[in-house]
């Protein structure tokens, strides 16, 4: 899938809140929250999912809203501050950074003695769930899931659900059949002692099954539930009008399609089986916990079963991703040279250039599409961290400035991820600077040497060190894991300040892209993906 350069198609509306207002007060609620998020959690979403962004205009990955009827305001990460003040406070919502404003935090303030507080709990994860709820309790106030969400109530037209087509993925690409995967993923949870496992991430399932669709924008996904017993029966809930035939043959005996509306008998079963059920809270909606909580099923919590399996690349994946790379490496050479030759013309903008290298990656064999929205900033856009150009904030390209350009591509044999800035014209002594500083943190990222055991979150000051020593930073990770013909943002393992428990371990892909960003200036951020590979001089 190509990126769409045409304007978001959720016109901004100021009379949506107070529309949700009188919504709210019709079935007794006193506010509602309103997630970025779709029953699977997942980075990207399809657009019947859209409700934030048709609430509140903000078009970011990452961020929810809370409506009461006095009070209506966006919570966004550090990537989105900008970008939401943009599209949002128009609108009428107050912008908070999550860091500086904690969502329970804000609550406390707000939220009043026998208030009730609406969610949908297909749209929040168990963890977000039973936060809240405590954090309610204390307050007094009462956190009430309904059964039907009020934006749906008031969005005509909403666009019905995807049926994206699902097609086998070859082992030629993969490197191990679904049925050895899913006696891999038996075998697990029978040693551990557990009966089944409630599989909620629609690239875990893609991953098990050998499975692609295209479901939602840039990551190859066919939207689902799945539930692997340890005795490596699958029960997958899905649309069947999405299974081409290809699909419907490569699925073998051991696998069953059940329509998704199946998905809460199949769960109460688990209870009437008396198995021992593994459920990642961390990725599982809170109506699948609920269900499984009313069937009676003993839950064990711990990441999804299939995440570190799917994590370790295995030596197919790893051959795919470098031949991708090299592809995808003539498509940005040619890109290049391109901007070098157009851009001191002075005619360029920002949407030409995405254009251009989406078009280069396009000519490439085994090309699926672009791996997520284009990022390419010229000057003070550079600066917004996930900026997307539009008509409206299109700016020209010419000599002097910072053009910084992250983008990707999806192959059948593999995701890429880079992101440049290019000097066009003659960069500022304080540009050279700030990029030598990244630069020099890119570098101690991509030659780093560590014991087994090392995890993300310590080496994540290696790419900072050298910024900190001037007393900057940058308000994003380091790196996040990348999917072999999945999801470019890929867990469980990460870069980042954050505390992070796994460790990484050989297999493992990862982007490297630390930045600077000059608020109203230009942004600097260089990127490469890295695998993790063992050493024969560290134990």
């Amino acid at each position: 899938m190509i990126q769409s350069l045409r304007p978001p198609p959720l016109a901004p509306d100021p009379g949506r809140l107070d529309r949700l207002r009188e919504e709210l007060a019709r079935r007794g609620l006193d506010g509602f929250v309103i997630p970025r998020a779709d029953e699977y959690q997942g980075e990207y979403v399809p657009a019947q999912a859209e409700r934030l962004a048709w609430l509140t205009g903000f078009t970011g990955s990452a961020g929810y809203a809370v409506v009461t009827q006095r009070h209506a305001v966006l919570f966004v990460d550090g990537r989105y501050t900008l970008q939401a003040d943009a599209q949002a406070k128009p609108l009428g919502f107050e912008v908070c950074h999550q860091a500086t404003c904690p969502f329970d935090q804000w609550l406390a303030d707000v939220l009043e003695p026998r208030q009730r507080l609406g969610f949908d709990p297909w749209l929040h994860t168990v963890g977000w769930l039973e936060k809240t709820r405590k954090t309610c309790e204390d307050l007094g106030a009462e956190l009430v899931g309904v059964t039907d969400n009020p934006i749906d109530a008031l969005w005509t037209g909403r666009p019905l659900a995807p049926l994206g087509a699902v097609l086998p993925h070859p082992v030629d690409y993969a490197g191990e059949p679904s049925s050895a995967k899913r006696a891999r993923i038996a075998d697990l949870l029978a040693k551990e002692g557990d009966g089944a496992a409630v599989i909620t991430a629609p690239d875990a399932i893609a991953w098990l099954l050998n499975l692609r669709g295209g479901d939602v924008p840039h990551t190859p996904l066919p939207l689902g539930f799945a539930v692997i017993e340890a005795t490596g029966r699958v029960d997958l809930f899905m649309d069947g009008r999405k299974l081409t035939p290809a699909a419907w043959a490569h699925l073998d005996n051991a696998v069953t399609l059940n329509p998704p509306e199946e998905l809460g008998a199949r769960l109460d079963a688990l209870g009437e089986q008396g198995l021992r059920v593994r459920l990642d809270a961390g990725v599982a909606n809170a109506w699948v916990l609920e269900r499984l909580h009313r069937a009676g099923v003993a839950i064990r919590r711990d990441s999804d079963v299939c995440a570190l399996p799917k994590a370790c690349k295995n030596a197919t994946e790893l051959e795919g991703t470098r031949a991708c790379h090299r592809r995808d490496a003539l498509a940005m050479c040619r890109f290049l040279h391109w901007v070098a030759v157009e851009a001191p013309r002075g005619r360029l903008t920002e949407l030409d250039v995405i254009a251009e290298i989406e078009r280069q990656r396009s000519r490439c064999p085994l090309s699926r599409g672009v791996s997520f929205d284009t990022i390419a900033g010229f000057g003070p856009n550079g600066a917004v961290v996930h900026y997307r150009a539009s008509p409206a904030t299109n700016r020209v390209v010419a000599p002097d400035g910072l053009l910084l350009v992250d983008s990707g591509g999806q192959y059948l044999d593999g995701t890429t991820d880079i992101t440049r800035t290019v000097a066009v014209g003659r960069p500022s002594d304080a540009m050279r600077r700030h990029f030598t500083l990244v630069l020099k943190g890119h570098i101690a990222v991509a030659t780093a040497r560590f014991p087994e055991g090392t995890t993300g979150s310590q080496l994540d000051p290696l790419a900072r060190q050298f910024l900190w020593r001037q007393g900057l930073d940058f308000d994003h990770g380091t790196g996040h894991g990348v999917g072999s013909y999945l999801s470019v943002h890929e867990g469980p393992q990460r870069v980042s300040k954050a505390p992070n428990t796994v460790a990484l371990r050989p297999g493992m892909i990862l982007s490297n892209e630390p930045g600077y960003y000059a608020d109203g200036a230009y942004g600097i951020r260089i990127e490469n993906l890295i695998v993790v590979r063992p050493s024969c001089h560290l134990p």
